[in-house]
């Protein structure tokens, strides 16, 4: 007894396959593209009140730390230790969630370990 395929599943089984390939093709340059873009992106937090300002680049690297010369207290080295792990943290979070969201609309939600 032969199996029956449902009417116009199975035909063109090359094209279909070559059609998938061509948009796997355009999402991956499009993922590309917005890797670049966020990567040149900077994003900066602050903390106390703005007195350590820090801002990373997209890459997660730390591109500059700003601190207030009110805050700096050699009796104090911890509190400022703290303010510029929070600033810093905080930075990094905005950089990872926007890259998150932005990855995430272009793959339509799929998870795909490795892609980015």
């Amino acid at each position: 007894m032969k199996a029956r395929l449902p009417k116009g599943y199975g035909s063109g089984g090359a094209g279909n396959m070559q059609q998938i390939a061509r948009q796997a093709q355009k999402m991956q340059e499009a993922m590309e593209t917005a890797t670049e873009e966020l990567e040149a992106k900077e994003y900066s937090a602050s903390s106390g009140g703005g007195a350590v300002k820090v801002v990373v680049t997209g890459k997660m690297e730390v591109k500059s730390i700003e601190i207030d010369p009110e805050v700096i207290d050699p009796e104090d080295a911890e509190m400022l230790s703290d303010l510029i792990i929070a600033a810093t943290n905080e930075a990094l979070r905005a950089a990872s969630q926007e890259k998150e969201e932005t990855m995430g609309a272009l793959s339509g939600g799929l998870n795909i370990p490795g892609l980015f």
